[in-house]
């Protein structure tokens, strides 16, 4: 409960703040604000976040000292405090306004001497040398492109090049295991750093972000350690699924995303699926990824497999017969993770057996490595595989009907898609309409049955059976 004598001269203040910007402008960046305290030298106020310290800062430092000294007095010092995240008062910070005009690149000094490097154990200033934790083989010429990924490369270059550009802001890339995406963003960070070696760039993997807070919040560090990220220049997270269903984390992570978007810095994310089909990831969250572009990294095509099997190989010391590279590249549909498994694997054998590379020899790998023409699976393709096993037309599954059979066609198909594809249960939900706790229920009552229900359980093993022939 503040005092009288502080509300009458608050309400002076915001008075003299209305007169000068005017109703409409008052209640956009004022109406929020509140006194807390007041001892006759220093004047501190709430404000709602960083973003209305800045404003305050930046756009209304001339009448808010000007309304201070006619409410006030004279030679009275301005604090604010804000809370970091949201309502969580543990994490309120204190902030003063300077003493004379403010200027930019003070404000910024003064918010790094405070900011925790969690990267550092001794906790240094992030006015030093951060570690960027860029591979720097991982560039942009040692990157195989082909027509399945050009558009995903040319994009990550174009923000690259052109890092005070938000026309991609944030690049959310996704696909799945071994296709590259790690490779990608650490190509943009090193394209940075390259043509502006100053440059904040920072490749973080989601769990060590996590394990960084982790300890940050064992020394009750964590206003630091949000202002610290605050000050990167460009931001690449890998991983972003390790995030699911981590509430202190997302509530860490959300601040430091609209601070660095609103400042027009580099936010890239790689992920194993695209935003929408995201379990345990707060909506706030997922909203503001779609905000900038989203693309997959698909699996390489086979000339884009022809092209990296020669790359790599080559890199190695290895040449490989035309014969054996088009059947590499022609009899897998793998990730760049197993391309150069493969290669590697010839590569041993070769040297183990002191042979020439021959056919044989990439077949006797590839046995042992992979499944040749693995076949890719979708949830269109499980529902026709189920609804040709029961004699139903597919339409019929993705219908309301709760006729059993159908019934337990729709069930199967859950059960299936959840087991064969990378699809999450709001994802299959919605492709057949239903909420993700129907599906979450429908898999569960398949799953159960199945030990006591003889005639279900052969149905599951031959669809199944249908579905990698």
């Amino acid at each position: 409960m503040i005092s009288a004598d502080l509300q009458q001269k608050w309400d002076k203040f915001t008075d003299l703040i209305r007169a000068n910007v005017g109703p409409q402008r008052f209640d956009t960046w004022f109406a929020d604000a509140a006194p807390k305290a007041f001892d006759g030298k220093s004047l501190t106020i709430s404000v709602p976040s960083h973003f209305f310290y800045e404003k305050y800062e930046d756009d209304f430092y001339g009448i808010i000292s000007a309304s201070i000294r006619k409410a006030f007095g004279t030679g009275i010092r301005l604090s604010y405090e804000i809370n970091v995240i949201g309502n969580d008062d543990k994490s309120r910070v204190k902030l003063e306004s300077p003493a004379q005009s403010h200027v930019i690149q003070d404000k910024v000094g003064r918010q790094a001497r405070r900011a925790v490097n969690p990267l550092e154990d001794n906790a240094a200033s992030a006015e030093g040398e951060i570690d960027s934790q860029l591979n720097e083989t991982l560039n942009f010429q040692n990157y195989c492109v082909g027509e399945s990924n050009k558009l995903p490369f040319t994009i990550a270059e174009y923000i690259a090049n052109n890092p005070k550009k938000t026309d991609f802001n944030p690049f959310f890339l996704y696909g799945d295991v071994g296709v590259g995406k790690t490779h990608l963003i650490q190509a943009i960070g090193i394209r940075i750093k390259e043509r502006n070696p100053a440059a904040k760039v920072l490749f973080l993997p989601m769990r060590q972000f996590q394990y960084l807070l982790a300890g940050a919040t064992v020394k009750k560090e964590i206003p630091g350690f949000i202002n610290w990220f605050q000050q990167m220049d460009a931001i690449l997270f890998d991983d972003l699924q390790e995030l699911a269903f981590k509430d202190g984390t997302m509530k860490v992570l959300f601040p430091i995303f609209n601070h660095l978007h609103h400042r027009g810095k580099t936010l890239v994310f790689t992920c194993d699926r695209p935003p929408v089909e995201l379990d345990g990831i707060s909506d706030r969250l997922i909203d503001r990824f779609k905000w900038g572009v989203t693309e997959k990294l698909p699996l390489p095509d086979v000339n884009l497999r022809r092209r990296i099997l020669h790359y790599k190989s080559t890199k190695n010391g290895l040449e490989l017969p035309g014969e054996v590279l088009d059947f590499i590249a022609e009899n897998t549909a793998g990730s760049v993770r197993e391309l150069e498994g493969i290669v590697m694997g010839i590569l041993t054998r070769s040297i183990t057996l002191n042979a020439p590379i021959s056919l044989e020899m990439a077949r006797s790998v590839m046995r042992n490595s992979v499944k040749v023409n693995k076949k890719t699976l979708n949830f269109d393709m499980i529902v026709d595989a189920t609804a040709e096993y029961y004699g139903l037309n597919p339409d019929v599954i993705f219908s309301k009907s709760r006729v059993r059979e159908i019934a337990d066609a729709r069930m199967v198909a859950m059960y299936l898609g959840n087991k064969l594809t990378g699809l999450s249960l709001k994802a299959i939900g919605r492709k057949l309409n239903r909420t993700h706790t129907t599906v979450m229920h429908g898999i569960a009552a398949i799953r159960d049955r199945m030990p006591f229900a003889r005639e279900l359980s052969d149905a599951v093993a031959q669809i199944e059976i249908d579905l990698k022939r």
